[in-house]
């Protein structure tokens, strides 16, 4: 395990997004390592939100079972939070200087350049916007799908 890993903040957004990130993140980790996974509930800033907070909350909770049951079998322990913000990459650097990560490790998600323009682009906020290491994660599944396509 590399330093920037000794005790680092994950966040995640969906059981695919926190699939992927693990699938990169725990082969580089050794057992008995401790993981933060964070799950940001992005907050209108004055507006109406998308669903209320309790399904939010909920919908987050269903995610940390899904990660917990991998960290188990990685015997990777895992502390879970739920963070609330306006801007998704500040709050997950709030979080981190929180709890001191050694660094936000995180696996990007696959987004058109349209889609990133209208709903911003986190994973670019991620790595230039920060205070401390980021570790970017492969997505290892997408490099399977296009060798496997590249074979066909």
């Amino acid at each position: 395990m590399t330093d920037l890993l000794a005790y680092p903040l994950v966040p995640v957004a969906s059981e695919a997004d926190a699939e992927a990130t693990l699938r990169a993140l725990l082969p580089r980790l050794d057992a008995g390592a401790t993981i933060v996974v964070c799950h940001v509930i992005e907050k209108a800033g004055g507006g109406v939100d998308k669903a209320g907070v309790e399904q939010r909350e909920d919908r987050a909770r269903e995610i940390f079972d899904h990660v917990e049951a991998h960290c188990r079998t990685a015997d990777v322990s895992v502390e879970t939070r739920i963070d609330y913000g306006t801007d998704v990459a500040d709050t997950v650097f709030e979080a981190a200087a929180d709890i001191d990560a050694s660094a936000v490790a995180f696996t990007p998600r696959e987004g058109s350049r349209w889609l990133q323009f209208l709903t911003g682009d986190t994973a670019r906020d991620l790595v230039t916007e920060n205070d401390r290491p980021v570790v970017v994660l492969p997505d290892r599944s997408r490099g399977t799908a296009s060798t496997d396509e590249a074979e066909s």
